[in-house]
């Protein structure tokens, strides 16, 4: 972890790969939840889940590691930071929220509670990607 702090590059380019994978995880979501609520209904709903969900969890893969790897140069000052502990909150209601859509079957129910829990998903994560910038000023 040394290395991290002291290289010139090393930082900034863990922060490139966990902002990649933000844009892979969020992009995924939001061509997902955007089909749910109705637009691009000649795509085929099933088809584009099961491709959306393998490119979120690809984003999610590379920002969790990227995510472990910054947090453990500094934990202390993470953990004793507002918008870090907020954004901890907002994963863990993001990953809920995406349990509960699955669990009552995914896109395979396309009615109001799938409209909410898309837009619920969007705005959770939105959350997360604002608290995550707020870190640096908190």
């Amino acid at each position: 972890m040394a290395t991290l702090l002291t290289h010139p590059w090393a930082y900034p380019l863990l922060e490139v790969l966990h902002i990649a994978g933000i844009a892979l995880l969020f992009g995924s979501l939001a061509v997902l939840d955007v089909r749910l609520w109705g637009a691009g209904a000649a795509l085929p709903l099933a088809a584009l889940e099961r491709l959306a969900l393998r490119v979120t969890w690809a984003g999610f893969g590379i920002v969790l590691a990227s995510g472990l790897t910054m947090f453990s140069t500094q934990p202390d000052e993470f953990l004793h930071n507002p918008a870090f502990r907020l954004k901890l909150v907002l994963l863990a209601l993001a990953g809920a929220n995406a349990a509960w859509f699955h669990r009552r079957g995914g896109g395979t129910r396309l009615d109001a509670t799938s409209r909410l829990l898309a837009t619920l998903s969007l705005g959770l994560w939105f959350g997360v990607i604002i608290c995550g910038r707020w870190i640096a000023y908190a």
